[in-house]
């Protein structure tokens, strides 16, 4: 399938942390994504809130923009003023879910409008 989307399904079940970097202690969307990808992750950004022109030019730094492809790494807006991460299976996404409180594989389509794709490759 793809690298990107076996190491993120391996953390699958890890405890959500905000900030967290280590499948050990628990990850976000920005740690999950992270891993997964082998990129370095920001720190310091609120639950909360964030530009996506900003966090769109973090992403552009690090990886190129992709296509809805497996491995593939969505920008999403999940409400008001808060956005969030995710690795496309090609089925579906893996995600830090702060509601449930863990990293969590959902099938089908996205829930959310999708601001940006970038290959996780």
């Amino acid at each position: 399938m793809s690298r990107v989307v076996d190491a993120a399904r391996s953390m699958v079940g890890v405890r959500f942390r905000l900030h967290g970097r280590d499948p050990a202690t628990g990850l976000d969307c920005v740690g999950l994504v992270a891993l997964a990808t082998g990129c370095a992750a920001p720190t310091g950004y609120p639950l909360r809130g964030g530009e996506p022109g900003r966090i769109a030019a973090m992403l552009d730094a690090v990886m190129g923009r992709g296509t809805l492809a497996p491995g593939a790494v969505l920008l999403t807006r999940t409400g008001p003023g808060q956005l969030h991460l995710g690795v496309w299976t090609g089925s579906g996404l893996i995600h830090a879910d702060v509601g449930l409180r863990r990293v969590v594989e959902r099938p089908g389509a996205v829930a959310w409008p999708v601001l940006g794709i970038w290959r996780g490759e």
